[in-house]
């Protein structure tokens, strides 16, 4: 009987080959907050990527598995978002973070947590300039574009299409602040000129003195540098609600389905601008998430390409340690090499493991500059018949 026994797990284990290891990749997002309605697509495709490479049976010679383990930012709550990244490497034991999204939980996460603690994080939507500079210790990736360059854009189109002035209000946080310093010194420059700065709060339910103040200040437009699901949203109502302003700049923050969905048809008309391009990757992501039941969104494509390039540099580095494989992750997403698009992730690590080289074009035409960030394309945004829609790419 005990030989019978031996021999059965013996068996067992020829037709079960067992994992080395068991990798987990920590997608933490704000999945409650001003920008909820943005994370279940950022997350989903994440997970669409993991589920790509694990069906492939190849990575890290198909004796690893990997796993998602969700955790909320909540966008804003530095705190909150630090002890759910606590939570993923302490309990969850995570060998790599696909977050944060918003730039003041991002900051607190990578100085708090990831940094202690050797862990590479890959932010799909933190675009704060600080953090081009902020000491990272080689651990911290965005596949965004800072908003130094978003400034740019909004000054471009603000100016191609007649606006001599502008009011604007931030979210009171580092990407607000960034953002919109970044704007107003972009397009001062190009002889326009901002009226008003003024910051506010979300999760207020009353605007009126907020909006009486960028009224007073007016402007051709009003620039809303702040968050869809919240306060972004409330300044846009009360504008609209007392008649202050009718026309709105949206920037990557205020762009998602919700939006005109709440607002309603006085949207229409408005202009805007997200990360975006329309490379043959973003059609092919846009494809895969179609198949697996769902729409592509703002930063999908970026949280895909985030997943994605963390599995891809523990490969090339046949490691699953974050302060090992970190020095791969340029390696995999820059030229030269062979090109790799969304639903080509086990065509990559076959290429890998012959020794040869890839170049991680992604869903977003991805190129990393300086120290790990996307060079960065924008769409330009149309809100017309109650959507959103993406009119040209710069």
């Amino acid at each position: 009987m005990k030989k019978l026994f031996i021999s059965s797990i013996i068996s067992t284990c020829l037709i079960f080959p067992s994992f080395a290891d068991n990798v987990k990749i920590g997608i933490i997002l704000g999945f409650t907050g001003p920008i909820e309605s943005l994370a279940p697509v950022m997350a989903k495709s994440a997970e669409l990527a993991i589920s790509e490479v694990n069906k492939s049976g190849i990575f890290m010679d198909g004796k690893t598995k990997i796993t998602a383990v969700r955790a909320d930012s909540t966008c804003v709550d530095a705190a909150a978002a630090t002890a759910a990244a606590e939570r993923l490497i302490t309990s969850d034991k995570v060998n790599a973070i696909m977050g944060a999204d918003c730039s003041g939980v991002t900051t607190a996460v990578l100085q708090n947590v990831a940094m202690p603690n050797g862990i590479v994080m890959i932010s799909p939507s933190a675009t704060s300039p600080a953090l081009s500079t902020l000491p990272d210790n080689g651990l911290f990736f965005r596949t965004s574009p800072s908003d130094a360059r978003q400034g740019e854009v909004v000054a471009e189109m603000l100016t191609e299409k007649g606006f001599k002035s502008a009011a604007m209000t931030h979210t009171n946080n580092d990407y607000g602040k960034g953002l919109a310093d970044s704007i107003k010194r972009n397009f001062e420059s190009k002889g326009g000129k901002i009226t008003i700065v003024a910051a506010h709060e979300d999760g207020k339910g009353d605007y009126s003195a907020e909006v009486a103040a960028l009224a007073q200040a007016s402007g051709d437009i009003l620039i809303v540098a702040g968050y869809l699901d919240q306060g972004g949203k409330g300044i846009i109502q009360t504008s609209l609600d007392i008649g202050a302003f009718d026309k709105f700049f949206l920037p990557d923050g205020m762009i998602g389905d919700a939006l005109p969905k709440a607002i309603g048809s006085d949207l229409n008309g408005s202009i805007g601008s997200v990360p975006g391009t329309d490379s043959p990757g973003a059609s092919k992501y846009s494809d895969l998430a179609k198949a697996n039941g769902f729409k592509s969104g703002p930063y999908g494509p970026e949280s895909y390409d985030g997943a994605a390039l963390i599995m891809l540099a523990m490969e090339a580095s046949k490691s699953t340690n974050s302060n090992v494989f970190k020095k791969h992750v340029m390696d995999v997403a820059n030229a030269p090499g062979v090109k790799i698009y969304p639903g080509e992730l086990s065509k990559a690590i076959k290429l890998i493991k012959e020794g040869k080289a890839i170049d991680y074009v992604g869903a977003t035409d991805l190129e990393f500059v300086g120290s790990g960030e996307s060079s960065g394309s924008f769409a330009e945004i149309l809100i017309d018949n109650g959507k959103v829609n993406k009119v040209g790419y710069r």
